[in-house]
Order: C-alpha cells, then sequence, then structure tokens
C-alpha cells in the first residue's frame, strides 16, 4: 500500500509571498487614491471623465482585499518613550 505524500502548503503561503502580495495591495491602494485625484481634477474642470472614477475605485477595492491577506503589523516600539510618559503613573497624587 502506498505511503500518502505529506501535505505541502503552497507557494502563496510562503510568508515571503504574503509580504510581497500585501506590499502590491498597498501599492494599488495609492494608485487608486491617485486616479481618484485626476478625478476630482476632471470634475472640477468641468468635464468630468468617469473613466478615472472606475479605474479608482476598482484598483482601490482590488488593493484593499490583498491587503487584507496579510498578517497584521507587529507593533513598532518606536515611540515607546513617549507611550510610557503618557501613561499616567500610580501613586502620584495631583495637588
Amino acid at each position: 500500500m502506498p505511503t500518502p505524500l505529506p501535505r505541502r502548503e503552497g507557494a502563496f503561503f510562503n510568508p515571503m509571498w504574503q509580504e510581497f502580495i500585501n506590499r502590491v495591495g498597498t501599492f494599488l491602494m495609492l494608485i487608486g487614491v491617485g486616479i481618484l485625484v485626476l478625478f476630482i481634477a476632471s470634475a472640477s474642470a468641468g468635464t468630468a471623465n468617469f473613466d478615472y472614477l472606475f479605474w479608482s475605485m476598482l484598483t482601490s477595492i482590488i488593493g484593499f482585499f490583498l491587503r487584507r491577506r496579510g498578517p497584521p503589523a507587529a507593533p513598532s516600539e518606536r515611540f515607546r518613550m513617549l507611550k510610557g510618559l503618557k501613561r499616567p503613573r500610580r501613586g502620584r497624587r495631583e495637588q
């Protein structure tokens, strides 16, 4: 009786690919915002080009779904000293 093959994870489950897909999603969202600015500029000029609005929404939605698939970002330790100053200290009375 042949032994079953071990279950392999696909290439898109690799963390490197997940990060790449996450970055592509961010890029598409930025492109969508840029195209939306072009639509607003064309609308304010009096000749609204709705192709810009369509492509803006399409790229933003695709970018959002690609960005959402990625793992959540790790919390940043960049401003930990400022966060420590912001927290109220116990035992300190206001006078």
